[in-house]
C-alpha cells in the first residue's frame, strides 16, 4: 500500500491535484480519507458554541483516530470514515466505509503538522497557492455549499484562518516531498507524482 499525503492551505486546490492524479488510477486501485471528516465530535456544545470553534487549529483534528483508521487500512481492514457537516459544524452519524486500496491519498490543511501521521506517508505533497487565490476560492466555496454570509467567511478569515495558516500549515511545507504550485500550469507536478505512484506500484 501506498500511503500519499496532500497538504495546503485552505483553498490552495488539494481537491483539484487530488482528482487530476486519481483519474490516472483505476478506480479499484485507489481512495481518498479528508482531515474534515476527522474534525473531532462536538455532540456535548450547543450550535453557537460549535460555531466559535478554531477549526484551523491541529487540536479540532481527531488525530488519533486518522492514524488507527491508516494502520488499520494498512494491515488489510475496513474503515468506517467520519461524514462531518459543515453547516452544523458536527459529525452526522452516518460513515462511509472504506476499503484498503493499493494507493490511499489523505488530504487536508494540517495533515503535515502531526508527526504520527507524517510516519505514515510514503509521498508528502504540499499545494502553494497565492493568498489572495486562496481566499477568494474559500470566501465562493463558503457562501455556496457552507451557507455562511461575506462577514462571517471574511472574520474567520482575519480572526483564525489566516493567523493559523501562518503558525500551523505554511511551516509543514519543509516535510514536503514535493512542492506543487497550484495554477494551470502545474502538469508537470501532477506528471511527476503518477510517475512516482506507478514506479512504486
Amino acid at each position: 500500500m501506498l500511503i500519499i499525503g496532500i497538504a495546503g492551505g485552505t483553498g490552495s486546490g488539494k481537491t483539484t491535484v487530488v482528482n487530476q492524479i486519481i483519474k490516472q488510477l483505476p478506480t479499484d486501485e485507489v481512495c481518498v480519507i479528508s482531515q474534515d471528516s476527522y474534525y473531532n465530535e462536538t455532540v456535548n456544545l450547543s450550535y453557537e458554541e460549535r460555531s466559535k470553534i478554531n477549526f484551523d487549529h491541529p487540536r479540532a483534528i481527531d488525530f488519533d483516530l486518522i492514524v488507527k483508521h491508516l494502520k488499520k487500512l494498512k494491515s488489510g481492514k475496513t474503515i468506517e470514515q467520519p461524514v462531518y457537516s459543515f453547516v452544523t459544524h458536527n459529525r452526522t452519524t452516518d460513515t462511509i466505509k472504506t476499503h484498503p486500496r493499493k494507493v490511499v491519498i489523505v488530504e487536508g490543511i494540517l495533515i503535515l503538522n502531526n508527526e504520527a501521521l507524517r510516519e505514515l506517508f510514503d509521498i508528502k505533497i504540499f499545494v502553494h497557492a497565492d493568498t489572495d487565490e486562496r481566499l477568494i476560492r474559500r470566501i465562493r466555496r463558503d457562501i455556496t455549499e457552507r451557507g455562511r454570509d461575506i462577514d462571517e467567511v471574511l472574520n474567520r478569515y482575519q480572526d483564525t484562518l489566516k493567523p493559523m495558516h501562518l503558525q500551523f500549515i505554511e511551516p509543514t511545507k519543509n516535510f514536503a516531498d514535493i512542492i506543487i504550485p497550484n495554477n494551470k500550469h502545474n502538469t508537470v507536478a501532477i506528471d511527476v507524482v503518477r510517475t512516482v505512484i506507478n514506479d512504486r506500484l
